[in-house]
């Protein structure tokens, strides 16, 4: 099993193959979804990004100020070079757990695939939390954090749905693209949808739905 939740399995992959790779989906994919969240004037994060080409596509349709930030610092030294004339795309080594970021900074923290590698990984569990933790502490009070992952909500709502982040998680599912597109982290991902969770910071739960 590939050492998904490790820092020096993402250094060493991303030195042996540097072509750009998406987890999942694409923008095509994610778009109707996000675009209910999601503004062009709106100050992104986005999550372990690798060299996923999600922040690039999002650039070209406005969204030009992404701060990408990721564990390799291979990755991160390739995508610097590669958007020196895209102003408002920065890349910065960082470890989410961890954030170097001033509080409150975001609007919107887009994540594809970075808790579930988290999962993947010895210490998942506090990893995961401490990856969360972080996330709601630099999104602003009324951001919303999107979670693009194969995890159904029985496994992930007990991470997000946890009461001292306040989100009112909202679950949409998106078909799989066709293989060879994009790659899934997990062999036995028998469903044919990515779930996209958007947790939204500040807004109430719905009541009367047995929440």
């Amino acid at each position: 099993m590939a050492q998904y939740g490790k820092a020096e399995y993402w250094e060493e992959r991303y030195t042996r193959d540097p072509e750009p790779f998406d987890w999942y989906q694409r923008w095509a994919g994610l778009k109707d979804t996000l675009l209910e969240y999601v503004q062009p004037s709106s100050s992104i994060l986005m999550l372990g990004a690798g060299n996923s080409r999600l922040s690039e596509e999002m650039y070209e349709e406005g969204f030009q100020n992404i701060t990408n930030i990721d564990i390799s610092s291979v990755v991160v030294k390739a995508m610097q070079d590669k958007y020196r004339d895209k102003p408002g795309m920065t890349y910065v080594q960082m470890d989410g757990r961890a954030m170097e970021l001033p509080d409150q900074n975001f609007n919107v923290v887009v994540d594809k695939a970075t808790l579930d590698s988290i999962l993947c990984g010895e210490g998942s569990t506090h990893n995961a939390q401490k990856l969360l933790q972080e996330v709601s502490r630099v999104l602003q009070a009324n951001g919303v954090y999107v979670a693009v992952s194969h995890g159904q909500p029985s496994y992930r709502l007990t991470y997000l749905q946890r009461p001292e982040f306040g989100w009112n998680v909202k679950i949409y599912t998106v078909q799989k693209p066709m293989m060879g597109m994009t790659a899934s982290l997990s062999s036995d991902d028998k469903d044919n949808v990515h779930y996209v969770y958007v947790c939204v910071k500040g807004e109430p739960a719905p009541k009367g739905d047995g929440q």
